[in-house]
């Protein structure tokens, strides 16, 4: 097996498919993150560190920079990931650039899949189509299929001998090669007919979800307003066994599925001039989700007879979700620029996260926040295992996690 691309989704891939007794020829084309692998110095749940641990030695498992490595394996899988720049337009750089790679090196007999998000058409366009211009039959001497990763990091409930994988494909014998590949490290596996259907499945998913999120934050607004708490009433809604499902507020979105995903879809739509109201609308409103946080600091501040600028802000968990040191599309990178912008004096503790960029400033983590004094504290994200007791003691506290015990001077955003 070959995984290109080690990153969140790649090596946790590539250390199940090890697990499973395969061997595994694992490529990126970042020397640095090779380096990180082979130090174990990457963010992985518990279990996928002890995996690293046991196979980074092991003779079958091969790392490497080098693409001509894929004409090595009997299958392939890429896993590079698919964000979307500052303007919300998808950034195809890397998927594009490993699955020429991947054209370039393919030989007779290969299974090719991939496994990024992305626009639906993509297996068409960036495999199928460049193999038949190299002369290779699709069906026959190669063969391809689109299985979208299922990786939720930091929940060790999701891993991946425990989460069913979809996999699309032209034709049975296609679709039966990827399925026994994937029910190698997968409990069960549902086969659609096409790639382009197993590629708006992963556009679906994720795009429901960034509704429901959306919602929830609203719904959150729609109870402070009332003066309620919206976490019990959440979970008494989720009581009902049929009909509902739970989504809680928050302070933003983060990674790069709920904020990026759906805006695949929307580019695809926008570009035959399709309208899609309510997926625009909520990714909209979450978009704006961290100016919401910035804006209940203020008021806050004010609360309590501060002006934003001058005020000793900290912010209690950087990272875009608990149990994970993943920066990336952090709500928490916004609402500390933002606020670093309106003057506060900004400052965060993470025990995951020892450092962050913020603009030309270095921060670095508070090891002791209870120690010191703060105008206002934010909890970002709550990781657990981390004591947030001290919180009890300060002056003003935002709880934009809304899942906090109540505590003395609480607020919710």
């Amino acid at each position: 097996m070959a995984v290109v691309g080690l990153g969140y989704v790649g090596l946790p891939t590539a250390l199940a498919l090890l697990a499973a007794g395969n061997e595994v020829i694992g490529i990126d084309v970042s020397e640095s993150r090779l380096q990180a692998v082979r130090r174990r110095e990457v963010d992985l749940l518990p279990s996928d560190h002890e995996r690293l641990a046991d196979y980074v030695e092991d003779p079958r498992l091969t790392l490497t920079s080098d693409p001509a490595a894929i004409a090595g394996a009997r299958t392939v899988l890429v896993c590079v990931p698919t964000p979307v720049d500052r303007h919300l337009v998808p950034d195809l750089g890397a998927l594009s650039a490993a699955c020429a790679s991947v054209v370039e090196h393919a030989v007779p007999g290969q299974l090719l899949m991939l496994t990024s998000t992305t626009y639906v058409g993509t297996t068409r366009d960036l495999l199928v189509e460049p193999l038949a211009r190299r002369g290779m039959r699709v069906g026959g001497d190669v063969f391809v299929a689109f299985s979208p990763e299922r990786i939720d990091p930091g929940n060790a409930h999701h891993a991946h001998d425990c989460t069913p994988r979809v996999v699309g494909a032209a034709g049975e014998l296609t679709g039966a090669l990827a399925a026994a590949v994937l029910r190698r490290t997968a409990p069960a596996v549902h086969v659609l007919s096409s790639a382009e259907e197993a590629e708006m499945t992963k556009l679906w998913e994720n795009t429901f979800r960034a509704v429901n999120i959306a919602l929830a934050n609203e719904f959150a607004e729609n109870c402070r307003a009332l003066e309620l708490e919206p976490a019990p009433i959440i979970e008494a809604a989720a009581t009902k066994p049929y009909g509902f499902m739970p989504f809680y507020p928050g302070p933003g979105v983060g990674g790069h599925c709920i904020p990026c995903d759906p805006h695949y879809l929307l580019w695809q739509l926008r570009e035959r001039r399709i309208a899609s109201p309510l997926i625009d609308a909520a990714m909209t409103a979450i978009a704006g989700r961290p100016r919401q946080v910035v804006r209940r600091v203020r008021e806050l501040l004010a609360e309590h007879g501060r002006s934003t600028s001058g005020a000793r802000v900290l912010v209690v968990g950087v990272a875009y979700k608990p149990g994970v040191a993943d920066l990336r599309e952090s709500p928490a990178l916004e609402i500390l620029q933002e606020l670093a912008e309106e003057g506060a004096k900004v400052h965060f503790s993470d025990p995951l996260v020892p450092t962050l960029q913020l603009g030309p400033a270095l921060l670095s983590s508070v090891s002791e926040p209870g120690a010191e004094s703060w105008d206002l504290v934010l909890v970002h994200t709550a990781h657990p295992g981390v004591e947030l007791d001290w919180l009890a003691a300060q002056p003003a506290v935002l709880d934009a996690t809304y899942r906090l015990a109540p505590l003395s001077a609480k607020a919710v955003v």
